[in-house]
């Protein structure tokens, strides 16, 4: 009865059997074609491409219907930018005419030209992952070799792999018989993991030889919330597993009668639980959940998607249609974070050394004002049509913010020159998401009306751990006592300067930290739609004395794994089925 211990990214437990997928390795030999078969060649590689997107888009309308605004699906998006890249084609065209390779031999040297340049920079690994699956996409339609096909499954399974990359999560999610993965690699901010917790199934990742250890067809028990997965459990683990599953999904039962009550303690401290979207399709799942206003609207979609970049008029749609969504309720916009591993398809190919302490989010914005410019105007139009709040990310210093806000009012001149009615109070706010913008807090309360903590780069950054590293992965964690430090550093300079402080990274959704955001003084949290009825119903369960005495208890603990088990047990004796 092997045991196996990984990273647990997505709670929840399941027994069944496994699906042991492979590599989906395709070998196309180097292949010179005559004079006479290079329009057939060419023509071959143009129906790869053509094919290949179309199988993605399919993909990718499938993930959002079920998953809604999936990090998944945005990478599918910019798969698919990819293959319609004319330049890309065109070299493939070029090898063929120039060199006479075949189809296939020329799309393998293309795209294992691009595989090496992202293997060079230490930064850009999950990429190279992007290059393969795209490239095994591409081949396949090539040679005509069919990959495993998992849309004949009669029976749900485990799926096992070394990894899974967007295509192969793309086509179990369509199957609907997948009951959760385990995967050799992976991280907590993986896009493996981040579909998980859409999908709401169980999942670990980062369990090194789990591929290798498992054959097909073994029973399995998958423990997403503790990490574990056991290989041919006895009778006693599986009866234990049934028992642990059967109280999860009455815990999931009782949650959705939360969904009309207020978030407030006990004692009647009101919390405000907001919820975190990519796409406008995500704000109904937030409402229904019980979300009172949506807390970051990433915008980067708009500009990653296919075809030329979003026109001002077609981010001032978009806007405006959330606003009026969410009928009176608040929505903060968060300009464009591009850069590091996010970049629009336009400059798909152009790496930095270091990304991600390189062009990114407000100091791309800042340089490239061609993009920045009309999407400032678009969020002032949109602005009278709810309460829309704005949001600058990434800043780490005061300069960087008032250049910002001064291109803001610069908008907001020219558009009430041109005769549009805007609103002149909309809040401004800023993210704090490095180390510096944590220690200047004060600083930065003086130019905004509200700060947002987003803690998924400044745990990153604080800790000097890249969250897309497996080999580091297990090193990232936000109940470092520097983090919560560096968190109540953050509050006590908000409260000081009367600024609105929120928190809006994975750590909102946590159930282990509820406690300890509350007792530091955090009241509005922004989550994924799904984790806001668990967090509900820890607020709703204690009062704000008990609290802020495990604040004041973790602020003494010295190390990561004694905040832990403190605060599993703290919300333990307060929720038993929750942890």
């Amino acid at each position: 009865m092997p045991l196996k211990r990984g990273i647990p990214v997505s709670n929840g437990c399941c027994i069944g059997k496994a699906l042991v997928l492979d590599a989906e390795e395709i070998r196309v030999p180097r292949r010179h074609v005559p004079d006479t078969m290079l329009a057939h060649e060419q023509q071959l590689a143009l129906r790869a491409f053509e094919s290949a997107c179309q199988e993605i888009a399919e993909e990718r309308v499938h993930l959002r219907s079920r998953v809604g605004g999936d990090v998944v699906a945005d990478i599918l998006s910019a798969h698919e930018a990819i293959l319609k890249d004319p330049k890309l084609r065109q070299e493939v065209l070029d090898l063929i005419h120039d060199k006479h390779y075949s189809a296939g031999s020329a799309i393998e040297l293309m795209m294992r030209r691009f595989q090496r340049r992202f293997e060079a920079e230490p930064f850009l690994h999950e990429r190279v992952r992007d290059v393969v699956d795209i490239k095994r996409r591409l081949l396949r339609h090539v040679v005509g070799e069919a990959r495993q096909e998992l849309s004949e499954l009669t029976e749900s399974v485990i799926v096992v792999a070394h990894d899974l990359t967007p295509s192969q999560t793309a086509a179990l999610v369509r199957t609907n018989k997948m009951l959760g993965f385990a995967t050799d690699l992976g991280g907590a901010t993986s896009h493996t993991a981040i579909v998980a917790r859409g999908l709401g199934i169980p999942a670990v990742v980062g369990l090194d030889n789990i591929s290798s250890l498992v054959t097909p067809g073994d029973m399995l028990v998958l423990d997403g919330t503790h990490g574990v997965v056991i290989v041919d459990p006895d009778e006693a683990q599986l009866e234990e597993y049934r028992e642990q599953e059967q109280r999860r999904v009455e815990l999931i039962r009782s949650l959705e009668e939360l969904r009309e009550l207020p978030a407030q303690t006990r004692d009647g401290t009101p919390i405000e639980l907001h919820g975190n979207i990519e796409f406008p399709e995500e704000v109904a799942p937030c409402i229904e959940k019980g979300a009172t206003g949506i807390g970051l609207f990433r915008t980067e979609f708009l500009f990653m998607r296919q075809g030329p970049e979003p026109t001002e008029e077609d981010q001032f749609q978009v806007y405006r249609q959330v606003a009026e969504r969410l009928d009176g309720k608040p929505l903060i916009i968060r300009t464009l974070d591009l850069g590091a591993d996010k970049y629009v398809h336009t400059r798909a190919w152009e790496p930095e050394a270091n990304p991600f302490l390189g062009l990114r989010s407000i100091r791309y914005c800042l340089r490239h004002r061609e993009v920045f410019w009309p999407q400032l105007r678009a969020i002032l139009r949109a602005s009278r049509h709810g309460n829309i709040r704005i949001m600058f990310p990434m800043v780490s210093r005061v300069m960087e913010l008032r250049q910002a806000i001064y291109l803001l009012r610069l908008a907001q001149e020219e558009l009430e020159e041109e005769g549009f009615e805007i609103r002149g109070d909309i809040p401004i706010g800023v993210m704090i998401e490095t180390p510096s913008a944590a220690l200047c807090a004060r600083e930065l309360a003086r130019e905004v009306q509200f700060l947002s903590i987003g803690t998924n780069d400044l745990i990153q950054y604080a800790l000097a751990v890249d969250r897309t590293n497996e080999r580091v992965a297990s090193l990232y964690t936000p109940h470092d006592p520097s983090i919560i430090r560096l968190l109540r550093e953050v509050v006590r300079r908000a409260r000081q300067r009367q600024v609105e402080v929120s928190l809006c990274g994975e750590m909102a959704g946590d159930a282990l930290s509820a406690l300890l955001l509350i007792g530091l003084g955090l009241r509005r949290l922004s989550m994924s739609a799904g984790k806001i009825p668990e967090i509900k119903k820890i607020i709703r369960s204690i009062e704000l004395a008990d609290a802020e005495k495990v604040a004041a208890r973790v602020l003494r603990l010295e190390s990561e794994r004694e905040i832990v088990n403190y605060l599993r047990d703290e919300t333990r004796r307060i929720i038993p089925e929750l942890v």
